[in-house]
């Protein structure tokens, strides 16, 4: 899977404030994403954010999603 910096994805499960959405400010083996409901900051490992993504909303740095 194609993320990048600055990306805002939609997860499969919402997560405990009611928020599916999040932006990804970190990519490499692990993806350091903020949740854009209560702005909180979660680390997790690439297998499980690409498993978990039902589909990227808008891409950061003017990359326009295909």
């Amino acid at each position: 899977m194609d993320l990048h910096l600055g990306d805002i994805v939609e997860m499969r499960k919402t997560h405990p404030c009611g928020s599916s959405r999040w932006e990804i400010l970190r990519t490499g083996m692990d993806f350091r994403l903020r949740c854009l409901g209560c702005g909180r900051l979660v680390l997790l490992p690439r297998t499980k954010v690409e498993k978990s993504i039902k589909r990227v909303l808008s891409r950061g740095e003017g990359t326009p999603v295909t």
